[in-house]
């Protein structure tokens, strides 16, 4: 069985035994198929009422070359319902070096106006944390100034971006999105860093969601959640679990709530053979979107 960890709510007097049923979980969807390839797929991310806290997307593991029409409408479709957009930022473990990090990411706001970025494998030793501070300052700077340029530093309609270590306002809160969408959600500045692992605890002071599990479910139903992490809101956690089938789908969620994740994506789809789990939403996409309203 998965390590089951005590919760503030716990602490604070909540029954012994009584799982955490976090009233904002809903999807964090790395969506990495063109939308060419993924028709169907995209236009269900599009669909207003869907539990999204985010979508991550990428052209080539990273913005690409050029702008890509296909793409840009897509995101746009997605970004109507208030759910922010997050260019995908490959950082190697930390071996990314800086510059190509920053170039990334003004590509993407100059082509894809994204709402933020999701950092795939990234670091997660303590020795590594000031580096890792450094690019995200930088890309928290670089959000700030794109939307000063579209909507004006002063302009009350964008809302106040949350600062670094706050608690996100994710896309699928009650806020924003599920039909809730408020106006300024598409202009919170979200970074979320996806080490696929639980990192040193100081990452949750630089990022707003930290992705802690990425893997397949063979390995998810055995989890452990460090004792460190009950300590923080289940906004700050996500869970991406792939080789899942629907018989198991309520077991995983199950999981995702006692360990205190707020942000989940799971999915029937492998990466046996090489294949992109996250090439293209679950067989039962509808019926899990159904359990986590």
């Amino acid at each position: 069985m998965p390590r089951l960890i005590p919760s503030r709510a716990h602490r604070a007097g909540r029954a012994a035994g009584t799982p955490l049923l976090d009233a904002g979980t809903g999807f964090g969807v790395p969506a990495f198929a063109h939308p060419l390839v993924a028709p169907a797929e995209w236009a269900e991310l599009a669909r207003p009422g869907t539990p999204l806290h985010w979508v991550a997307f990428d052209v080539a593991r990273g913005p690409g070359t050029r702008s890509d029409p296909l793409y840009t409408e897509a995101l746009a479709r997605v970004r109507e319902n208030g759910v922010p957009v997050l260019g995908l930022l490959d950082c190697s473990h930390g071996n990314r070096p800086f510059g190509q990090l920053v170039s990334d990411a003004s590509h993407y706001l100059d082509w894809y106006q994204v709402d933020g970025f999701y950092l795939d494998r990234a670091p997660t030793m303590r020795s590594e944390t000031a580096e890792c501070r450094r690019v995200v300052t930088t890309l928290r700077a670089l959000l700030d100034q794109e939307r000063e340029r579209r909507h004006g530093h002063d302009d009350p309609a964008t809302g106040d971006a949350p600062a670094s270590g706050d608690a996100p306002a994710p896309g699928g809160g009650p806020d924003s999105a599920g039909g809730h969408a408020s106006r300024d959600a598409r202009y919170r500045r979200q970074i979320v860093l996806a080490p696929g692992t639980y990192p040193y605890p100081g990452y949750l002071e630089i990022a707003d969601q930290l992705v802690v599990f990425n893997g397949p479910w063979t390995r998810y139903r055995w989890s452990e959640a460090p004792e460190w992490s009950a300590d923080y809101p289940a906004s700050r956690f996500a869970h991406l679990v792939h080789g899942l089938s629907a018989a198991h789908l309520d077991e995983a969620l199950r999981i995702a709530r006692w360990q205190g994740a707020g942000t989940v994506c799971m999915t029937d789809r492998t990466d046996l053979d090489g294949a992109d789990p996250w090439a293209g939403l679950p067989g039962y996409w509808h019926e899990a979107a159904r359990r986590v309203r």
